[in-house]
């Protein structure tokens, strides 16, 4: 009967499983006890996402955020260990012989000011780069928090369903505002280490879609790489551009002649962008410096393209210096940031998407194509730890295609108008986070 629904509807749904996939659980038994349990739990939940909202944190300064959750975790029984990373923490949940299951949440937000309006809009300040500025969970990490718990909460109802080990952690500083990954920081303060080595990993981003779930296998979000070079000139009067090596000019040629490696080198077919977003020279109009800073980021999908990029940007770069006569340039390509793409594991995508398509019909969907956007959650994956991460839509259909037909975007991330619409994007995040983890789970008696 088990296998026979969730194959029957995964087949209806055009998606290809293998057979084995499906006889461990019925994902649409799973989903009405998750929504029966959120009949009875979502108030408490929306509290804590407006809670969370409007109290956000940066990157490593989560500590607020990360008291708040393991508050709510110690209550559910999981054993919880703060300050990870500094700011991170690590929830343990042991229900017998059986895989341990990583779920990860981000704790951070953003240096921006909230221009939503809402009733629970966001008015905190924090410190950042040595000024006070403000702070937004413009991507959303207050809803993937609230789904965390949320899940956490679900999957203790029916842990007489499964066996295994829950490990739940909250990752700081995933936006690396500060320059830092989260990840990568919790990684080297032993979380696989100190803490059970994950056999399965899990993942969830809302995104400005309309409400439901959304997969891939394979890559999912691009590498991402910080740029920063610093050309080095001889500053001069600028009425006497002759007494000078102008830095300046090195920069803007730069920025136009680094476009040719994604023009001309890269294959037209493979993702690959050059951004320069900032550059830093100078204190006055008639002061030739002697030094420019450049900053920006490069993103690819595929590690040949990205050295592709790498040795292009390097090249053109000490081109530019030597045809001013300047000095070599500092050219650093693996700053603070320096994330691999998300890839999902095969197997775990299929039995996660057969479950999906049982529990969602036609709210289910596949990514067509990867995203240009980054994560750190690659770190985990590249730990060892076979993943999938996927999406859940945070605007309702008819909003998305009202704007679609008027050609007026939506806000989306990271945008100080982006607000996703609580109820159902948490609902949807917790029935399928918990179908996701269980679907990974030994779930037989």
């Amino acid at each position: 009967m088990l296998r026979k629904s969730c194959l029957a509807l995964a087949l209806g749904a055009g998606i290809l499983v293998n057979p084995a996939l499906c006889s461990a659980f019925d994902p649409v038994v799973v989903k009405t006890a998750v929504d029966t349990e959120l009949s009875k739990g979502y108030p408490a939940l929306d509290a804590l996402f407006k809670d969370i909202h409007e109290h956000p944190e940066l990157g490593f300064q989560e500590t607020r955020t990360a008291a708040l959750l393991a508050k709510q975790m110690r209550a559910l029984g999981f054993t919880v260990t703060e300050h990870v990373a500094k700011t991170g923490i690590v929830a343990i949940y042991k229900n017998g012989a059986g895989p341990t299951v990583l779920v990860r949440t981000e704790l951070d937000a953003l240096p921006l000011e909230e221009k939503t309006g809402l009733p629970y809009a966001s008015k905190a300040k924090q410190v950042w780069q040595g000024k006070e500025v403000s702070v937004d969970h413009a991507c959303g990490h207050d809803i993937h928090m609230t789904t965390w718990v949320g899940t956490a909460k679900a999957l203790l109802s029916m842990k007489d369903q499964w066996h295994g080990t829950l490990m739940f952690v909250g990752q700081p500083s995933e936006e690396g505002a500060t320059g830092i990954s989260g990840a990568k920081a919790m990684l080297n303060d032993g979380l696989f280490t100190r803490f059970p080595k994950p056999d399965v990993g899990f993942a969830l981003h809302n995104m400005p879609l309309p409400f439901g779930v959304y997969y891939r296998a394979g890559v999912v979000t691009s590498n991402a790489n910080d740029l920063l070079i610093t050309f080095h000139g001889k500053g001069s009067h600028g009425s006497m551009p002759q007494e000078s090596i102008d830095p300046v000019l090195m920069a803007a040629r730069f920025v136009v002649d680094v476009q040719a490696v994604i023009s001309r080198e890269k294959d037209p077919a493979a993702f690959g962008v050059v951004t320069v977003g900032a550059i830093q020279s100078g204190s006055a109009g008639n002061i030739i410096p002697d030094t420019a800073v450049l900053r920006g980021t490069i993103r690819s999908y595929d590690a040949s393209v990205r050295e592709k990029l790498f040795a292009g940007i390097t090249r053109t770069a000490q081109a530019e210096a030597q045809m001013s006569g300047a000095p070599a340039p500092d050219v650093d390509l693996h700053g603070n940031v320096n994330y691999g793409a998300v890839v999902n594991d095969g197997a775990i995508t299929e039995r996660a998407a057969a479950a999906f398509n049982a529990a969602f019909g036609d709210q289910a969907h596949i990514v067509p194509k990867p995203l240009s956007a980054s994560e750190d959650y690659s770190e985990f994956i590249n730990a060892g730890v076979p993943s999938l991460y996927f999406f859940i839509g945070s605007y309702e259909p008819q909003r998305v295609a009202d704007a679609q037909k008027s050609g007026i975007a939506l806000p989306v991330n990271h945008s100080p108008m982006y607000a996703p619409v609580p109820e159902p994007t948490i609902r949807t995040g917790v029935a399928a986070m918990t179908i996701a983890v269980m679907s990974a789970m030994d779930s037989k008696s």
